[in-house]
């Protein structure tokens, strides 16, 4: 998995969520700069979830870049890529 591909598909799941794509830079702010609630936030967890297969939890405190949410999917992916190796 490539950060192309994780942003690509972050990038679709805040598309299906009416947010304009000229909005969405590597270092744009999910609460800040796109304003997304509690429940928006909850979504683009599950379409994650759906579309890669991993789970990252993005309702913490902390507001994130897509950039950071990417990391988070890349490191998700590889823990997960490593355990199934490992069994």
């Amino acid at each position: 998995m490539d950060t192309l591909n994780a942003m690509d598909t972050l990038k679709a799941i805040l598309g299906d969520l009416g947010i304009p794509e000229e909005s969405l830079h590597k270092d744009t702010l999910l609460r800040k700069d796109l304003q997304l609630d509690s429940t928006e936030t909850v979504e683009v967890s599950l379409g994650l979830k759906r579309k890669l297969g991993v789970s990252v939890k993005l309702e913490g405190w902390q507001d994130m870049t897509l950039a950071q949410v990417c990391n988070r999917v890349e490191a998700a992916i590889l823990a997960s890529s490593n355990s199934k190796s490992l069994s």
